[in-house]
């Protein structure tokens, strides 16, 4: 991932040097349980241990030879570690190291991204609270619905991010899993006790049964659940840059000072970082479709994945991570406008009262489908007129002789909408 989109703790678990140390730490606890075997002598691991380097420059040297970065990171190895490098790699397949070694990193992201979480539910979680009551109207397909509150909304995606939380948990304990089975996963050159005594020693499930690799609807499941915490940032992002436009500006994603919005109209304060998130989701969905591409490989295996994988497993965790980070920052700074949601919520003239009047009108004694004429009648003319819709029904017989004037106004009440809404707030223990 470029730079720009990477941030440094997650970039360092991805770097090569990352990479070919986790590998270092998979050949040597490979050693280690065959050590304690007796297969080999444990002098031999300490002295392993005790040279195990490698030089990044010289892989890459060999690799231009052999067109295998295994077989140059042993010979990088072996010239470091000298005769007993014949222990190293004893009896295993090139994705007996790469997958577990992988399964090591995709794991500590995992970490870092549940961290990410963490961070920006508490912030969802402050916001929702501090706008608990704040009046704004709710829209269905964009337009004016009734009125909700601004908080409501906000806890809504608290408990959306809650729920991508457990589904990352989840895939955090089905991506950190290793296997250690040899050539096609038989294990007859490596001892099933070995596998279980790496995995375990490398914090990491075993897969129990393998055919050379771990199977790759883990990486989906890993894949397809960061894809869908970016659609639940792009959601909220959204929505943001829906309420942040210039008729409705409801919200506004922080703007620094000296910050620019357009290089030729200096007026322009863009919602251009919910647009970012936007992007970045719809390079996640593509990630995740990846992903579950490469769950059908020919026979045992092929290598069809290996290249996709260098690719979308870093990516996709670093983009994540980047994008976790930016939407915290625009939900801790992020601008509301209370008085605008007010204005706008009124700008419909109360329209936003029609079920209430719908429902009297039906406890007065008439039918449904009676009252919904009356209602949608004066409802229009509002639309059309721009006359308050309290106005237009004080002035319809049919609504008069069921409703009287002072009874109409006391419907027209805002707290009306207020009275259940925070059972909603107990569910979530806000």
């Amino acid at each position: 991932m470029i730079p720009r989109y990477s941030r440094p703790e997650m970039s360092t678990i991805w770097t090569e040097q990352a990479k070919f140390e986790r590998w270092l730490e998979v050949e040597i606890a490979v050693c280690e349980a065959r050590a304690k075997t007796g297969e080999i002598p444990k002098e031999a691991v300490d002295r392993i241990k005790e040279g195990a380097d490698f030089n990044i420059n010289d892989i890459a040297k060999y690799q231009a030879i052999t067109h295998h970065d295994m077989t140059a990171f042993l010979q990088s190895l072996a010239e470091n570690i000298g005769d007993d490098a014949r222990y190293v790699h004893y009896g295993l397949t090139t994705s007996d190291v790469w997958d577990t070694a992988t399964a090591l990193q995709l794991k500590d992201a995992c970490t870092l991204l549940l961290a990410d979480l963490e961070n920006l539910s508490s912030s969802l979680e402050n916001l929702a609270r501090s706008h608990k009551d704040t009046l704004c109207v709710g829209r269905t397909h964009g337009v004016h619905a009734e009125p909700t509150t601004f908080g409501l909304k906000i806890a809504v995606w608290v408990d959306e991010m809650r729920r991508n939380k457990i589904r990352l948990e989840q895939a955090r304990k089905t991506i950190a899993t290793g296997a250690i089975s040899g050539t096609v996963g038989t294990h007859a050159s490596i001892s099933p006790d070995i596998e279980d005594m790496v995995c375990k020693e490398l914090g990491l499930n075993v897969e129990p049964v393998s055919t050379q690799i771990v199977q790759r609807d883990r990486h989906a499941e890993f894949l397809t659940t960061v894809a869908i915490i970016g659609g639940s940032l792009e959601k909220f992002a959204t929505e943001i840059r829906g309420l942040q436009k210039t008729e409705v500006r409801e919200v506004e994603e922080p703007f620094a000072k000296g910050q620019t919005g357009s290089s030729s109209m200096p007026h322009k304060r863009n919602p251009e970082k919910c647009e970012r998130i936007t992007g970045i989701a719809r390079i996640l969905r593509g990630y995740a479709s990846t992903g579950l591409e490469n769950i059908a490989l020919w026979h045992e295996r092929d290598i069809s994945h290996s290249s996709t994988e260098r690719v979308i497993l870093p990516d996709a965790c670093l983009l994540l991570d980047y994008a976790l980070d930016m939407f915290t920052d625009i939900v801790t700074r992020l601008q509301v406008y209370p008085e605008r949601m007010r204005k706008n919520m009124e700008a419909t003239h109360g329209l936003v009262f029609s079920q209430r009047i719908l429902l009297e009108l039906i406890e007065a004694g008439l039918s449904r489908e009676t009252a919904y004429g009356i209602v949608q009648r004066n409802a229009m003319d509002c639309w059309e007129t721009g006359q308050p819709f309290l106005k237009l029904l004080t002035e319809d017989e049919n609504v008069i002789e069921l409703l009287s004037e002072k009874h109409l106004q006391s419907l027209f009440d805002y707290n009306y909408f207020l009275s259940n809404f925070s059972v909603s707030f107990e569910r979530l223990n806000l």
